[in-house]
């Protein structure tokens, strides 16, 4: 009986690896689909995944069985069951009205581009953004993932990193492993200010400012930054953004958030 036990075991595990790599799959081939791209062919599948002709239809027919694609003319595009998660998405991570007139107030007496980001595991979320009333800006899109190895926000968000996630972080940076020990540094320093600063870590000529929004248990639940051109943001200005920052973010913090990173 043993003997049996053993054999079906590997092909138990086998048919769960594939199910897995099939969902994989499939959720590659919706993130195909862009706001540039909204219609995709098959054979556009095809040369951007790599896969064989037959899986690629055979995913397709799936994603559009279960009405996440939808067959036209042109190729396949979103289909209506993403219309009822997009809505439920929605409904969970939208701010709450009184916290997004302080973006847009924050906006518009500093000029730069307000971003509002949640920690998810090696990744920083943006889940709301202002952006800046000037021609030139930086602008990333609500939902965007960076990485953490960078950026003001990264340094907030990972106050309370254990070096296990710091070393995950460095490992994919291009810094390599020694990178752990001066996010660390810089963490450190910036418990210590109350803020963090960035200077063309992750894209150059762009700086951010970002201080702590914290929940009802006092924990660090987002971090609000305010970014924008290295040109602007000189000493004297990173001082009035940090003040600025900080006032938004404790009214944020007293009005609380009904959101699934409140804490």
């Amino acid at each position: 009986m043993k003997q049996d036990t053993d054999v079906t075991t590997p092909h138990r595990e086998d048919t769960e690896s594939q199910g897995v790599r099939s969902v994989q799959r499939a959720f590659d081939i919706l993130g195909l689909l862009t706001e540039t791209q909204p219609v995709i062919s098959i054979a556009e599948i095809v040369r951007a995944t790599g896969l064989a002709k037959t899986t690629v239809i055979r995913l397709v027919q799936t994603l559009e069985q279960n009405g996440l694609l939808w067959a036209t003319a042109k190729g396949y595009m979103a289909g209506p069951s993403l219309w009822r998660w997009a809505h439920l998405a929605r409904a969970t991570w939208e701010l709450p009205p009184e916290t997004k007139e302080l973006m847009r107030g924050l906006a518009a007496s500093q000029r730069e581009t307000v971003n509002l980001y949640v920690l998810r595991d090696i990744w920083r979320v943006c889940v709301a953004q202002q952006e800046s009333p000037q021609p030139l800006r930086h602008v990333v899109q609500v939902g965007d993932e960076l990485p953490l190895w960078a950026g003001a926000s990264s340094k907030i968000l990972l106050r309370d990193a254990d070096r296990a996630l710091l070393a995950r972080i460095a490992r994919g940076s291009p810094y390599g492993p020694g990178h752990a020990a001066t996010l660390k540094t810089e963490i450190d320093e910036a418990v210590l200010r109350g803020f963090a600063v960035s200077h063309g870590e992750r894209e150059q000529g762009l700086s951010a400012v970002a201080v702590p929004v914290t929940g009802r248990t006092g924990a660090t639940v987002a971090a609000l930054s305010l970014s924008g051109p290295t040109v602007r943001f000189p000493d004297e200005r990173v001082q009035e953004f940090v003040a600025a920052l900080i006032e938004v973010a404790g009214h944020m913090t007293e009005r609380g958030f009904d959101h699934p990173f409140k804490a």
